[in-house]
């Protein structure tokens, strides 16, 4: 069986405030899928977060759908300390982020 480490995955979320429920899954990947998801989201701006037990989580979210209502707590903590870091995107209307 192949293991893959949290370093070699990432996920991104996106959540659109007044649009979406939850933040959703529009990306994720390992291996070198992973570190183009990454490089993509710094040449993009996209707040970049390592987390590897959150993306151990979020990997097993298919793309395209909400997170699920167990993980809430721990990306809506994740948003905050963002939030708090750069306070233009708490006015933001979108937020997007990547977690390796």
């Amino acid at each position: 069986m192949d293991t893959v480490s949290a370093e070699d995955r990432a996920v991104a979320l996106l959540y659109r405030k007044n649009h979406d429920r939850a933040p959703k899954v529009v990306a994720g990947g390992r291996g070198e899928l992973a570190r183009k998801i990454v490089q993509l989201a710094a040449e993009s701006g996209v707040n970049i977060v390592s987390d590897p037990d959150l993306v151990e989580l979020l990997s097993r979210v298919p793309t395209g759908d909400e997170i699920p209502l167990e993980l809430y707590q721990a990306v809506a903590e994740l948003l905050a300390f963002i939030y708090q870091v750069n306070q233009d995107h708490a006015r933001s209307a979108q937020t997007e982020i990547a977690v390796r």
